[in-house]
């Protein structure tokens, strides 16, 4: 019985033991670890002169440069329609003709109109001539006192009567011309000929259907002729990018049904006025339509395809340029002397909120260094740096994470070697290039 409690009090001084080392090993562990400064692994690339080129992207669809929407200034229904939607037409072909009888009729009666009031200014004319000499000869015999004061106003008030209904008669005949006029473009109006030479991209109406004029709203929309010679993208691009547009632009487009084929353009007009989607909402946006005439349109492009521009907005040579993820904002903290304490610097000085600057980290030995730069313009990979930089640095340009949280000045770095062999094909791959 004693034999088994010394056994039993030996194995538990054995048990505690071990855990009793183990503790104390797990405690050197983080002790060591905690004086360890953190080492934070990054890639790296070297700051490089290239060519770059500013791109603004934006979407749209197709539409003829030139297109015409015809709608009757008459109303009337439609007696002869001698072409159908895809035909080509030249400007001057006749493309529908309206019922003409209730306006020839209308000519007829104003043509009538202004027959009569001719034949009766002849009539008012010959009065006229008439009262006109009778007052001439009693102003020769007032001149001879031959003729009364009485007389002499009685003639001229005849002839002022006479003079005044001869001048009403010149204006109706006048009115009958312009009602004349009126009545024969009328009549003109229901043949309708084309404006341009096209296609004809839409037609809305088939024949002994009654369509309605002008006068009506806007009118029944007859055809739509296009000149699908002449094509332009129209695409929507947001108010931060539209300032960086300009006319004469280089643009590449993409259209969706011809797959990657590219197609050369050039930016002919900028919208003034904004296009607003979701106004007063968290979704709201702002675009500016803006155009680009093709300069090789494909014969089979039509009215309505989707499509993709990338609009070049500007290119400069041999500048210094870095990875676009390399260059991160940050707020620009004074460096701390000793004794001073470690409060955070306040964002807000002299009633002006800081803004954070555009920093890049270099690679120095197993460091990094943080330095301002200020940047110019970027296309899908690098940016350009205006100052901060030389070139043939080593700038950190990953993890993300790392450039915009966790870096700062002085902070202890693992960055990969790159051997020989990768460095000479990097080299003859920018050669190449």
């Amino acid at each position: 019985m004693g034999k088994q409690k010394k056994k039993n009090s030996k194995k538990k001084f054995i048990i505690f033991g071990i855990i009793g080392l183990i503790i104390a090993i797990l405690v050197v562990v983080v002790i060591t670890n905690s004086s360890n400064e953190k080492i934070t692994s990054v890639q790296t690339e070297k700051v490089e002169k290239r060519d770059i080129t500013q791109v603004v992207s934006a979407t749209g669809k197709i539409y003829p440069e030139y297109q015409v929407e015809l709608r009757p200034e008459v109303t009337g229904e439609i007696v002869k329609l001698p072409v159908k939607e895809g035909d080509i037409v030249k400007k001057g072909d006749l493309l529908i003709r309206l019922k003409p009888e209730q306006y020839t009729a209308q000519r007829d009666r104003a043509k009538a109109s202004l027959q009569s009031s001719k034949a009766m200014l002849k009539v008012r004319e010959a009065g006229l001539e008439k009262i006109k000499s009778d007052y001439k000869r009693v102003q020769g015999l007032y001149a001879k006192e031959l003729a009364s004061q009485q007389e002499l106003e009685t003639a001229k008030s005849n002839y002022l009567q006479s003079l005044g209904s001869y001048e009403a008669q010149e204006a109706s005949v006048l009115q009958a011309k312009a009602s004349l006029y009126d009545a024969q473009e009328q009549l003109n109006k229901t043949s309708i000929y084309s404006p341009i030479d096209g296609r004809i991209t839409a037609l809305n109406v088939e024949l002994s259907e009654r369509v309605l004029g002008s006068s009506f709203s806007q009118g029944t929309h007859l055809m739509t002729v296009a000149d699908l010679a002449k094509m332009e993208a129209r695409v929507e691009v947001d108010e931060n990018d539209v300032v960086l547009i300009s006319i004469g632009d280089t643009t590449n487009v993409e259209i969706d049904a011809f797959g990657e084929e590219k197609f050369k353009g050039l930016v002919s007009q900028i919208g003034n006025s904004a296009k607003t989607t979701g106004f007063g909402t968290q979704d709201e946006i702002v675009n500016f339509e803006v155009r680009i005439s093709l300069l090789n349109p494909n014969e089979k492009i039509r009215p309505g395809m989707s499509c993709d521009a990338d609009i070049e907005t500007e290119t400069r040579f041999d500048v210094v340029t870095v990875p676009i993820q390399s260059v991160t904002a940050r707020m620009d903290k004074p460096k701390k002397k000793k004794g001073e304490s470690d409060e955070k610097e306040p964002k807000v000085k002299n009633g002006k909120r800081k803004k954070p600057v555009e920093v890049v980290f270099l690679l120095e030995g197993n460091e990094v260094k943080k330095v301002k730069v200020k940047t110019g313009i970027s296309d899908d990979t690098y940016i350009e740096i205006t100052s901060g930089l030389e070139g043939d640095e080593n700038v950190v340009n990953g993890p993300y994470r790392a450039i915009s949280k966790e870096l700062e000045d002085g902070a202890k770095v693992m960055a990969p070697k790159k051997d020989k062999d990768e460095k000479k094909e990097s080299e003859s791959d920018v050669e190449s290039k």
